[in-house]
């Protein structure tokens, strides 16, 4: 698939957010997030991300993002967020993305969640992937457990089972593991249009982690060659509270990449 040109460079990777959200559009906590990350082919991702986008590449190379983690009160604007409705597990299936403007960004293939309203918002409101599925986050000691079953819509028999062993903390973290986990946007279609939603949130605590058990296939449900061998990043984070802010707007007030 022929590649949209870049206008300017890719803005640098930084563990800090290189915006402000003083008007949030939405705000929320990630909670006990494992991050699984498996090294991919550009040319396999680029038919996958939204008109106006290309892979971001570290060095060459993609990477398919599993991540799995507690959502935790989900609020709009500057109301308080929602104790039950808006604190649910999640599992996302995720890309890494850079548009003609040089911002970094995610791409969601599929968003699991175990709360049907917020499915059926995120689906109606965003055109986000969400699905409705059984899940559970547990923890025993320095132990994490994530699993997740799909109801609707589907495929049926998508199912995700992980754990994983907290290690010690990543004191420095590397150029990888910033280009990973320090993502201040999220590219999306909307009716047709391409979206940038701009986030932030503090500095990530990030963890080694050792994956004790790996049984998925979300990866193969999203489109996506299914993984082969260990993934290349293993890591934990007790999580940060994030604000989303508006999306930028041209002067007639259409959102642009």
């Amino acid at each position: 698939m022929p590649q949209p040109p870049l206008s300017v460079e890719p803005e640098p990777i930084t563990a800090d957010p290189p915006h402000a959200a003083d008007r949030p559009l939405l705000t929320q906590s990630w909670l006990d997030l494992a991050f699984l990350h498996w090294a991919a082919d550009p040319a396999d991702v680029a038919p996958l991300l939204p008109t106006g986008t290309r892979p971001d590449t570290l060095h060459g190379v993609t990477y398919v993002g599993l991540v799995s983690f507690r959502m935790h009160r989900v609020g709009w604007f500057r109301l308080p967020g929602i104790p039950y409705l808006g604190s649910f597990p999640e599992t996302n299936v995720r890309l890494y993305s850079v548009d003609a403007h040089g911002r970094r960004g995610v791409v969601f293939r599929s968003l699991d969640a175990s709360r049907l309203i917020p499915v059926a918002v995120g689906r109606a409101a965003f055109r986000l992937p969400y699905i409705w599925s059984r899940m559970e986050v547990s923890r025993q000691g320095t132990t994490v457990t994530y699993t997740s079953s799909r109801r609707r819509p589907g495929p049926r028999g998508a199912h995700s089972s992980i754990a994983i062993r907290i290690g010690e903390r990543v004191e420095a973290p590397t150029e990888l593991e910033h280009f990973l986990t320090a993502r201040w946007g999220m590219h999306s279609a909307f009716f047709g249009r391409s979206l940038y939603l701009p986030n932030t949130h503090p500095r990530w605590p990030l963890h080694h982690a050792e994956l004790l058990r790996c049984d998925e296939n979300l990866v193969a449900a999203a489109g996506l060659p299914a993984p082969v061998g260990p993934p290349v990043s293993v890591l934990y984070s007790p999580g940060v509270p994030v604000r989303f802010g508006r999306p930028p707007r041209t002067p007639g007030g259409i959102p642009t990449p």
